[in-house]
């Protein structure tokens, strides 16, 4: 059945391909390309060119294959599920190979002026072997039923559907299932602020270089309207992007997000399309939900192998500071994350704490930057668990990348990450992987 449906998805998005490169190619207003053009744009620019021609809509995809040679260890203490002579601390048996290729569907319509409408879909991932809609939202730039007043069209955006929050600049290069444009590297940050939730967004750009956010969720990754204690989430976002010389370009941004009682918020387990290091540091086997004995592992239950969630479920407080400098070919990025809250079992008096760090340095060469070469430093620190209370995981990345055509990404990566300071019954004390992965995208 996994085959048949990855065969039909693939089928599918091939005959979108065909249909999208056949017709006149449409760039949409206030939009962001899905191809290398995509590549270092924020929140898309108020500084709008394109004149409104009528209703169009776009076909748009993405496609990414990887092929992994990693490897993995522990020294953690042999520890038996009960009644077996299983070690439950015993790691998955690691190969080369390739992971799941991975595809995402995007459908955008220009419904008048300033006014577009997006469904984005995953068509094969790593959780969920069906195909489903990841979100879609409404946004409006211009206000043509009211004679598209200036104060709206040149300062004002509203946004509001089912999206993932703006929060931190990280979202806007990680990788989301197939669409590995963005992302200069093959892997996402260690904690990975990526969720979906219902609500609106109202920005306001008061000069071309300020952009403020606030916005509004329902703090949940679905929607519910079963009885009980939840709370929406609030946050914000401010943004300072200027473009100084042809050559120097600087940008800060700092992102608030808060929920005091969200019932099950998933800030950081909101991606259920999976990770890029299949199975790394999992165990080989484990008692699946409902069940009451252990089972041999695979990658669709363990779709997140590498990252970490803290697993802030009830309630949740995030701080996000961003800069990014850009000289000519030479690129910076960095993330500085302090969070807190606790889950729904855990002392609601006692809020853990984590605290991560991100730098990247890249450079990128020859004609419309088609080559570059970069390094990624991760470290995420602090109470990771109700049971690690202080402890350190650090990654290391180094990446090579190629753009032949705008719409096709080669990029190599080596990757080491260890484990520091858990416990000793814990599957990840002294734990370590590292190893190449190599990535082929498509994106139109």
């Amino acid at each position: 059945m996994k085959c048949i449906i990855q065969s039909v998805a693939v089928l599918l998005l091939s005959v979108f391909a065909f249909t999208a490169l056949a017709q006149k190619s449409t760039p949409l207003q206030y939009w962001r390309a899905y191809d290398q053009r995509g590549v270092n744009v924020f929140e898309p620019s108020k500084e709008e060119a394109k004149e409104f021609e009528g209703l169009k809509v776009r076909i748009g995809g993405n496609f990414a294959q990887q092929y992994q040679g990693l490897d993995h260890s522990n020294d953690a203490e042999e520890v038996l599920f009960p009644g077996t002579d299983i070690n439950r601390n015993e790691l998955f048996a690691l190969a080369p190979g390739f992971n799941l290729a991975t595809a995402n569907l995007y459908v955008d319509a220009q419904l008048a002026d300033g006014i577009r409408v997006a469904v984005e879909s995953y068509m094969s991932s790593r959780h969920h072997e069906e195909f489903w809609v990841k979100g879609g939202y409404i946004q409006v730039d211009k206000l043509p039923m009211f004679g598209n007043p200036d104060w709206f069209t040149d300062k004002v955006r509203v946004k509001i559907g089912h999206f993932q929050p703006n929060y931190g600049d990280q979202m806007f290069r990680r990788s989301d299932n197939g669409q590995a444009m963005y992302n200069p590297f093959v892997g996402n940050y260690i904690m990975d602020a990526f969720t979906t939730e219902i609500g609106g967004e109202a920005y306001l750009f008061p000069t071309n270089n300020l952009m403020l956010m606030a916005g509004m969720t329902s703090g949940l990754i679905a929607g519910s309207v079963e009885e009980g204690t939840r709370k929406p989430s609030v946050y914000a976002k401010a943004a300072y992007d200027k473009q100084f010389t042809e050559d120097f370009r600087f940008r800060l941004s700092g992102s608030i997000y808060t929920n005091p009682e969200a019932g099950r918020n998933t800030l950081y387990a909101g991606d259920r399309a999976g990770s890029r290091y299949y199975m790394v540091m999992e165990p080989a086997f484990a008692i699946p939900r409902g069940g009451n004995s252990p089972r041999p592992t695979g990658p669709g239950g363990n779709f997140t192998s590498g990252r970490w969630n803290p697993n802030f479920t009830e309630n949740v407080t995030a701080i996000s500071i961003s800069p990014f400098l850009k000289y000519s070919g030479l690129e910076f990025f960095g993330t500085f994350e302090s969070s807190s809250g606790y889950a729904g079992f855990e002392n609601k008096d006692n809020k853990r704490s984590v605290t991560q760090v991100g730098a990247e340095l890249l450079y990128r060469f020859l004609a419309n930057e088609q080559l570059f070469v970069g390094a990624r430093y991760n470290t995420l620190s602090g109470e990771l668990a109700p049971n690690i209370e202080d402890a350190t995981i650090d990654r290391l990345q180094i990446s090579a990348g190629w753009y032949p055509i705008q719409q096709l990404l080669l990029k190599v990566e080596y990757v080491n990450q260890q484990y520091n300071d858990f416990p000793v019954t814990a599957l990840q004390h002294e734990g370590e992987f590292n190893g190449f992965v190599l990535e082929a995208v498509v994106g139109f």
